[in-house]
């Protein structure tokens, strides 16, 4: 099939469009949350200012940060990052749902919920990540500012491990499931609020395997691994909405 055929299919309806704007709205506010700080009182610019100038620091915000506040600030770094790549998936049941010959609210909504169950299960990696990171934190492991490791010892057990990982049958399970929004949708795809919100669950459980580890590199390079990284994945996401 044509690209360009397949991706008008998809996406140039009004309803098609108002839902990629409206991701489009989610994921920039979530960038802008995560440029101004993501909850630590420091703008990405700050932050840089103060690696560049250390004595700096003491006027630079207060660092610390409760749990539930790691929390959030991870989840909403992946809401970031990672909505994108489901976007081909989303607007693919969206599709569906209507070719069955449901309402067009009805299909927004149940694509409401696939986003849900999807963000859900990095929702679940936040915590994993923030727990990682509360207790890396306090033995000196990694910098309370900057995020990343200053540790050598465990920078290299990272890379290492995040380089060996692509090459696992695991690794290559995940992705197969990840890139391919019309095989997942008829293997997994069912009807019904439930059902969409599970399909959601599962792409993002599959998606976490597919990039875990890649997203522990930010223990090594900070914020601005976040940044290409996210860059990365937005362009992964568009290649996978044109085929």
């Amino acid at each position: 099939m044509n690209p360009v055929v397949s991706w008008r299919g998809r996406v140039v309806t009004a309803p098609g469009i108002a839902g990629v704007v409206g991701i489009a709205g989610g994921v920039a506010a979530s960038w802008y949350y995560v440029w101004t700080g993501a909850g630590t009182g420091m703008s990405a610019l700050a932050m840089t200012a103060a690696t560049l100038f250390p004595h700096r620091l003491a006027s630079a915000g207060s660092m610390a940060m409760s749990l539930p506040a790691v929390i959030v600030m991870w989840w909403i770094m992946m809401i970031a990052m990672m909505t994108p790549s489901a976007l081909p998936l989303i607007l693919l049941y969206r599709r569906v749902i209507r070719h069955r010959g449901s309402p067009e609210s009805h299909a927004a909504v149940l694509s409401l919920y696939l986003l849900a169950g999807y963000l859900c299960a990095w929702l679940a990696f936040s915590i994993g990540a923030s727990w990682l990171q509360m207790i890396l934190q306090p033995r000196g492991l990694i910098s309370a500012m900057m995020l990343w490791s200053k540790s050598a010892v465990l920078s290299a057990i990272i890379l290492a491990a995040a380089g060996i990982y692509q090459f696992t049958p695991f690794k290559r399970a995940c992705l197969e499931q990840c890139r391919s929004p019309v095989n997942f949708l008829i293997g997994y795809g069912r009807s019904g609020v439930a059902g969409g919100f599970l399909l959601g669950v599962r792409h993002g459980m599959y998606c976490v395997g597919c990039c875990w580890l890649l997203m522990a590199l930010l223990f090594v390079g900070g914020e601005r691994i976040g940044h290409a990284l996210g860059v990365v994945l937005i362009v992964w996401a568009g290649a996978t909405l044109l085929v």
